[in-house]
């Protein structure tokens, strides 16, 4: 029987407008920060996974060469994975299954993006050719306006309010306050929240995630040798993936992400626990209403009874199930490449109490994360356990 797979050690780069620093700079960064916070060297890691969302943000082709090299790994093998938003842990899924299979022993991943070298406008553009480039790009289609579209359907279908939407914003901004490595550290106020000026009706400027540079890394260990790197590992017990139809106008309902249902049903299974054991999570809020559709899709909420959950806090460090008490996409920031592997950072550390007290979860030992690529063509969740409690 193959043996299980843990995380043993996670870095991370400061996520925001890093104007001095380029796409392998934030990549260091993060590769620093893991290597002074583990008993990790160089020469303990087998092979590198670096995801990176485009190309066209920074212009450099081939990064997870350009990256390996920063990093002073030239000459292990590498690869470079792309799942648009979900690239993140679509890296750390590649790493898994080298590890899982005997492959590898330990494999270092590295999620990074540098997006901000070109205008807002020119980012949503290049985003925006990740949707259909035959029926929906040309029309004017952006990712602003396939969530509006989500969002306006969950409206009309079960109630859900604009109070909804901006409480969700308001709680990631309070907690990216508290966080040392989000992009915006400011609380913002529910009134400040839903008088925002509009982006893509119903979604104002308060529901949409930041474009951001940032970086983060983790080592994965086969679980026999996770011990020479640190004494509390964190094992992945579940992983499940799912994907939708290309076409938003070939999906069967627009209030759900059938993906993210796949995904969570095959990680539940897979770690055997259901949404009730798990103690908190950190999911793709793209988007405010992203946040929502993922409670109710992942089964902490039933259909159309998440946005009660929301406005009476459950979703808080110490409400029922504590969701994006990092800041999330919304307020952390968004770094393409780098969201799916940051999530993984903060669950560890967060398992581990290794996070601003304002923001722990206390007791936490078993966490989940949800990635998003696109508008649910690729989703993978995640669980992580923390066993030796």
């Amino acid at each position: 029987m193959s043996e299980g797979v843990s995380i043993v050690g996670g870095g991370h780069a400061v996520f925001g407008k890093r104007k001095e620093s380029g796409l392998r700079d934030l990549a260091h960064e993060a590769v620093r920060d893991l290597f002074n916070t583990t008993n990790v060297s160089k020469s303990d890691i087998d092979a590198t996974v670096i995801g990176v969302a485009g190309d066209g943000f920074n212009g450099q082709g081939s990064p997870a060469a350009v990256i390996n090299t920063e990093l002073g790994l030239h000459g292990l093998p590498t690869i470079r994975v792309e799942s648009a938003c979900a690239t993140g842990t679509a890296g750390i899924i590649s790493a898994y299954n080298m590890i899982k299979s005997g492959l590898r022993d330990a494999v270092l991943v590295v999620g990074a993006e540098k997006m901000t070298s070109i205008s807002s406008g020119e980012a949503t553009e290049l985003m925006a050719r990740a949707g259909d480039l035959r029926w929906e790009f040309p029309f004017g289609v952006s990712f602003p306006g396939y969530y509006a579209l989500i969002a306006s359907a969950h409206m009309a279908e079960y109630g859900t309010t604009r109070e909804i939407l901006s409480s969700i914003g308001v709680k990631n901004h309070y907690y990216a306050s508290k966080n040392k490595l989000a992009h915006i550290r400011k609380e913002v106020s529910l009134e400040e929240a839903m008088g925002a000026i509009d982006i893509a009706s119903p979604l104002n400027l308060y529901d949409c995630s930041l474009i951001s540079d940032g970086a983060a890394a983790v080592l994965l260990t086969k679980d026999s040798i996770a011990k020479k790197f640190t004494d509390t590992p964190i094992s992945i017990k579940g992983i499940g993936q799912g994907t939708d139809t290309m076409m938003m106008a070939q999906r069967e309902s627009l209030t759900e992400l059938k993906g993210a249902q796949r995904a969570a049903k095959e990680a539940y299974a897979m770690a055997g626990v259901t949404a009730a054991d798990i103690n908190l999570a950190t999911v793709h809020d793209c988007f405010t209403i992203a946040e929502l559709i993922a409670m109710e899709d992942l089964g902490f909420y039933k259909k159309g009874e998440a946005g009660q959950a929301v406005l009476d806090k459950q979703t808080y460090h110490d409400g029922k199930i504590p969701i994006n008490v990092d800041g999330g996409l919304k307020a952390k920031g968004h770094p393409l490449g780098a969201t799916g592997v940051s999530q993984a950072v903060e669950i560890r550390k967060q398992l581990l109490g290794e996070v601003e007290s304002e923001r722990q979860v206390d007791g936490a030992v078993r966490g989940l994360s949800h990635n998003v690529g696109q508008s649910g063509q690729f989703v993978n969740v995640l669980i992580y356990e923390r066993s030796d409690l």
